[in-house]
């Protein structure tokens, strides 16, 4: 697999939301009204958010309660059908501006402003994936994430 970068716009807000909707349906899931709501709280994120983070959004925006569970299930989904991707070492999702592209995620992620940049190296995760099988070791999704400091906050 070569690597590819997505240096063109990314899709944002109605376009994320419905390349998001459609990968989903295409899999036989329903794009609920809480689904929806909660994407939309997630793509609307400037950085990776947790799901209480997401909660407390959607909360407000609806006038009413909705549970952290409620809302860790549907990331999940989201997780697993590739709408959003969780940044393990902080416990967060972001909306995966490209939902019809499988890539093993490589995330730096910024201790001071705790911004997460995605970044897809078909090589890197290959490799990574290569040590892991010569191990006899099955990966079923590698997750790459380097700790430090981005360039706006070393500046």
């Amino acid at each position: 697999m070569a690597d590819h970068h997505h240096h063109h716009m990314e899709p944002t807000g109605a376009k994320l939301a419905d390349a998001a909707r459609a990968t989903l349906e295409a899999r036989n899931e329903q794009w609920t009204p809480m689904r929806a709501a909660i994407f939309d709280a997630l793509a609307a994120e400037d950085r990776p958010a947790s799901a209480y983070d997401i909660a407390d959004s959607v909360s407000k925006a609806r006038g009413k309660r909705v549970a952290p569970n409620s809302v860790y299930r549907i990331l999940d989904l989201f997780v697993t059908n590739n709408i959003a991707m969780r940044v393990e070492s902080a416990n967060a999702y972001i909306a995966n501006a490209h939902p019809g592209c499988q890539h093993d995620c490589i995330f730096l992620v910024c201790r001071a402003c705790k911004q997460a940049t995605h970044v897809d190296d078909d090589k890197v995760t290959d490799n990574v994936r290569a040590v892991a099988e010569h191990e006899g070791f099955h990966a079923e999704r590698p997750v790459i994430e380097i700790l430090g400091t981005c360039a706006k906050c070393a500046a």
